[in-house]
């Protein structure tokens, strides 16, 4: 599916599409009276929500990482002048603020 599948990271895109087919299978398994296809569904829907909440946690840290590195370039481009590091780091520093606000 993705890098993240292929690295055994988890990724949200991979956790949401096992909590929907999970969320099927159970349906399926209710609807026709088949448990262990439900038990399946259920555990395979559990599984992904698990996954889909590790990745955006996982996501949620990277982004504080890059706004604080962001915001410690940019406090340093302030102070000794350099205009360069000083929007750089303040563009780390809203990148990270963007990924926390979408992971929060």
């Amino acid at each position: 599916m993705s890098d993240a599948t292929s690295s055994n990271e988890p990724s949200k895109t991979t956790g949401n599409w096992n909590a929907t087919v999970g969320s099927i299978k159970a349906t399926l398994g209710d609807a026709t009276g088949i448990s262990s296809l439900s038990q399946a569904g259920n555990e395979q829907r559990a599984a992904g929500n698990a996954e889909y909440k590790m990745a955006q946690a996982q996501e949620y840290a990277t982004g504080t990482a890059d706004r604080l590195e962001g915001k410690m370039d940019r406090v340093l481009g302030a102070v000794t002048g350099d205009k360069e590091q000083e929007a750089k780091g303040f563009a780390q520093e809203e990148k990270g603020k963007a990924q926390q606000a979408a992971n929060s």
